[in-house]
């Protein structure tokens, strides 16, 4: 070999090392987890890094955060009303749709529809990311309607990451089951009146956007679990474990403050992707550019609220 390549090879190899370094760096270092989040997993504060007096005595996360506090307590007889109401017509509509596709499964189309569950998997993995990313990054409290109904389980949940773990069944999966009413609404109506060969020759598309409604439905839940230290069935643990649904340790690096990375919270697959990609920072600073909006200006104030 030509001694005169050999300086080039070297600069090549450490290039390529100083880019691998970079990729597989972790996006959050244990001391930024344990210094600038709430370790759920450790109730009694027995951590590495002693609180502050300030932080004792107003906490910076967890129940007793007034800003939690008062947030929790705009939860209105209202907003449980609608989310009754959605989870009666999600269940409704979901038995509805389940019934007309078992009858037409056969075991020839079962690789496709399996397909179809994995395509339904990641949608809605990145529609997860990109809802709690909108919600957590641009508006206020104070928007008529979407403010208190919506926006606000989502600044409670940045101070107070275990009050998920309070709440039940209806207020923890209320507003996902709403969002897939309408596909299950169409799906039930293309059953009731499209020709059976129309229903065939789209039987695959069907059972996407069927398997894409649940996946969305469970998405709360997978993440109610993310934040479930204690007490989990042993099945949603091997689920988590394995990376079917979304990690705990996975989702911590979410609530890092100020946190601005790892939105997607069913599988959570395309988190790391999406963060090599810059993609949430990129989409931040267009929207900053051309309207002057700053991102989660909303969020820092509640978190202010400590005392």
């Amino acid at each position: 070999m030509d001694t005169s390549t050999v300086p080039h090879i070297e600069l090549a190899a450490t290039a390529a090392c100083t880019m691998a370094t970079k990729i597989l760096a972790p996006v959050k270092t244990e001391r930024q987890i344990y210094e600038n989040s709430m370790l759920e997993d450790d109730p009694n504060a027995n951590s590495v890094v002693r609180p502050s007096k300030e932080d004792s005595n107003t906490p910076r996360w967890g129940p007793n955060h007034r800003g939690a506090q008062e947030l929790a307590n705009l939860y209105s007889t209202g907003k449980r009303t609608q989310e009754c109401i959605c989870v009666g017509i999600f269940i409704t509509l979901m038995a509805v749709n389940s019934f007309f596709i078992v009858i037409r499964l056969r075991i020839e189309s079962l690789s496709s529809i399996l397909i179809a569950a994995l395509c339904g998997i990641v949608t809605a993995d990145f529609i997860s990311g990109l809802v709690h990313w909108a919600a957590d990054t641009w508006g206020s409290i104070e928007l008529p309607i979407l403010g208190k109904n919506f926006l606000r389980p989502f600044r409670e949940h940045h101070i107070d990451p275990t009050s998920i773990t309070r709440h039940d069944f209806i207020e923890t999966n209320g507003d996902n089951f709403m969002v897939t009413i309408p596909a299950l609404s169409k799906l039930t109506w293309d059953f009731l009146t499209l020709p059976e060969s129309d229903i065939q020759r789209r039987f695959l598309w069907i059972c996407y956007w069927w398997q894409l409604a649940i996946f969305v439905a469970l998405t709360n839940q997978i993440h109610k679990w993310s934040h479930t230290y204690f007490g989990l069935p042993g099945w949603v643990v091997w689920l988590q474990e394995h990376r079917i649904i979304l990690p705990r340790r996975h989702h911590r690096v979410h609530h890092v403050a100020p946190h601005e990375t790892y939105f997607c919270i069913t599988t959570g697959w395309l988190n790391w992707p999406l963060e090599k990609l810059r993609f949430w920072y990129v989409l931040e600073t267009i929207i900053e550019l051309t309207t002057g909006y700053k991102p989660r200006v909303d969020d820092f104030k509640w978190a202010q609220k400590r005392s």
